[in-house]
């Protein structure tokens, strides 16, 4: 039975569920995670090591019947155009996190697991063309990452798990509302009123999370908000959103995620392949995780009985 509040509890039997994951937000997340782990020729594979444990916790819990990881390919041409500054403050990834990619995507495709890029086009529109696609489908959609602009996807057939929640508690229509105070529909001028300091993109000044969802509980979108801006007390807080309409209707370009590319969405794409175990216990023996080879050595002894046995 299909339980809308815990998406490890969907039966594939009843319906497919496709498993979306933010490449570099896990990465990012398990480079930070654990330090100081190495390969026994010294190079650095904490990022790694965090990532197949989290993406293997992931997957046991939800046992998706399609999963992939997307990863960026680029900032996005249009939003830079908008705001030259989009995502200018953030830091160059560590050269440490860096080197470990080429490496964590090798262990995908020994894994079998689908690792998908387009080049040009941010993670966050890939998945939410994804998503999308895939709901139209008839599949039950989990996004896991931990950026709130894939808020504004929630639906009965989209939910979002974020990698730094231990329980993993799926962000469901009513979860977006009980936390922000706003439905996912209004997320975009939700996020558009207040700024995303993520991206640094400015918000309304005196607008915060609580007083924005005030508005469109009101006024329900931004666009009726200044239709009827005359209507807003008291007068500084009027006088700020009038003098911001046109951030703010920047903004919204600037958050609104693009699920309309060219994703040409084909669910063999999703497909996970039986892993490749002597590839595995190859990589495994290479990075030196011996737990995780440990965990391996009775499929991979059963695999080559089998096949002296042929």
């Amino acid at each position: 039975m299909a339980n809308a509040n815990n998406p490890g509890t969907v039966s594939s039997k009843e319906r497919g569920v496709l498993l979306l994951v933010d490449g570099h937000a896990y990465g990012y997340r398990a480079f930070h995670a654990i330090r100081g782990l190495t390969s026994p020729t010294g190079r650095p594979t904490n990022a790694i090591f965090g990532f197949v444990r989290m993406l293997t916790k992931l997957r046991d819990s939800i046992k998706p019947t399609h999963v992939a990881v997307i990863w960026d390919g680029g900032l996005s041409a249009e939003r830079l155009a908008a705001l030259p500054g989009y995502k200018a403050q953030r830091p160059p990834m560590p050269p440490e996190l860096k080197e470990q990619l080429d490496e964590i995507e090798e262990y995908l495709d020994a894994a079998g697991i689908p690792s998908l890029k387009q080049p040009g086009v941010e993670a966050d529109d890939y998945i939410a063309c994804i998503a999308r696609c895939a709901a139209v489908a008839g599949l039950r959609v989990i996004i896991a990452s931990s950026d709130k602009d894939f808020l504004q996807l929630v639906s009965p057939d989209i939910v979002v798990v974020n990698p730094n929640d231990q329980h993993q508690t799926p962000w469901t229509v009513e979860r977006v509302k009980t936390q922000t105070g706003v439905f996912p529909n209004q997320i975009v001028d939700w996020l558009s009123l207040t700024g995303d300091t993520s991206d640094n993109i400015p918000g309304v000044p005196g607008v915060g999370p609580k007083t924005a969802a005030d508005l469109l509980a009101r006024f329900g979108s931004v666009a009726e908000l200044f239709e009827r801006l005359n209507e807003v007390s008291p007068e500084r807080l009027r006088s700020a959103l009038g003098a911001a309409r046109e951030v703010v209707e920047r903004n919204r370009g600037l958050v609104k995620l693009k699920d309309d590319l060219e994703c040409e969405f084909k669910l063999s794409r999703f497909e996970p392949r039986p892993p490749d175990t002597r590839r595995l216990r190859e990589l495994f023996t290479r990075w030196g995780f011996k737990s995780l080879l440990a965990q391996l050595e009775p499929e991979s002894c059963v695999e080559e009985t089998q096949a002296a046995l042929l």
